[in-house]
């Protein structure tokens, strides 16, 4: 089987699928054009985020039998025509979530303990105690949304805490050791901090905007390390400003191009973006909750694991 590598990956990926005999070749530069133009050489393609395997895409993949996305999502594939056309789809959850936990953990007591206030201040000659007294996670409410392979993550990292762990997701039955389920509402009754864990759907598309945000009972804080597009930037800061969301750990902007590393091509910034960096009240990362040195690892063997089982049946 020939097989398109698009991204770059570890190594072990590569090397995995060539003592398995299958044939990689390696392209990383060329166009999303160029591709289609040779996609019908290749039986199975792996892809992190260079671009969307769509309708067109789909259609010049004539000899296509599975697509890999080395990462957790699949949302920039056009999953209901790859399966029309019988192609299957693979992608790595297991591989990042512990890492998404843990940034989800440290970015919150980050933000608790103002250690980038305090360090920035300590840099510039201030020596600023009662002005840097944090606050702490023992005692609070934390509300998930969304309790797949990330929110359990998450809960399994908060159970060396005192802190209850609910959480509110479109399936149910799924409480376990680590948080319990509750309807949504009981979820906006209850939570002291909101962290997000859901895929880009239709659902969740700008699912954190005002209304969503007014109808929880107490000021909250929120984390992100989920997907940009669940919350509207402009209601976040709105509710920022009017202390009903208290504090925010972002790790994805509702800004953000198909891929993250071409964030920000021009200087016209939008107004909402422009008061989260000056805001003590925000922590950001550039979407690397799941992007550790262990992870890249683990998000590539796990890919290789189900291509093997695939190709084995």
């Amino acid at each position: 089987m020939k097989i398109l590598l698009a991204d770059n990956n570890h190594p072990i990926l590569k090397e995995g699928l060539l003592k398995l005999g299958f044939e990689c070749i390696e392209d990383f530069t060329s166009s999303k054009l160029e591709i289609e133009r040779k996609i019908h050489q290749f039986e199975g393609i792996v892809i992190r985020s260079r671009f969307k395997i769509d309708k067109d895409f789909i259609d010049k993949a004539t000899n296509l039998k599975f697509i890999a996305r080395v990462g957790a999502g699949l949302e920039s594939i056009d999953i209901p025509y790859a399966k029309q056309k019988g192609i299957h789809l693979i992608s790595a959850p297991e591989g990042n979530r512990n890492a998404v936990g843990e940034h989800a953990l440290g970015m919150i007591l980050t933000l608790f303990n103002q250690f980038k206030k305090a360090d920035l201040e300590i840099r510039n000659g201030k020596w600023l105690r009662e002005s840097n007294r944090g606050i702490e996670l023992e005692g609070k409410t934390v509300g998930l949304i969304g309790y797949g392979n990330m929110g359990k993550a998450f809960a399994k990292k908060l159970k060396g805490f005192d802190v209850e762990v609910i959480f509110y997701d479109i399936k149910s039955n799924l409480s376990d050791e680590n948080a319990k389920q509750v309807s949504l509402e009981e979820l906006q009754e209850k939570t002291d901090v909101l962290s997000l864990h859901t895929p880009h759907t239709s659902l969740t598309n700008k699912m954190v905007n005002t209304d969503f945000i007014n109808k929880f009972k107490k000021p909250f804080y929120i984390i992100n390390t989920a997907r940009g597009t669940a919350i509207v930037t402009d209601d976040l800061v709105l509710s920022l400003k009017n202390n009903k969301i208290l504090g925010a750990c972002l790790d994805v902007l509702e800004y953000e191009k198909l891929s993250f590393e071409n964030f920000f091509t021009d200087d016209n910034l939008p107004k909402a973006f422009k008061y989260l960096i000056t805001s003590d009240k925000v922590l950001l990362t550039p979407h690397v909750a799941g992007w550790t040195v262990e992870s890249k690892y683990k998000l590539a063997k796990t890919i290789l694991d189900k291509i093997t089982a695939f190709n084995t049946k």
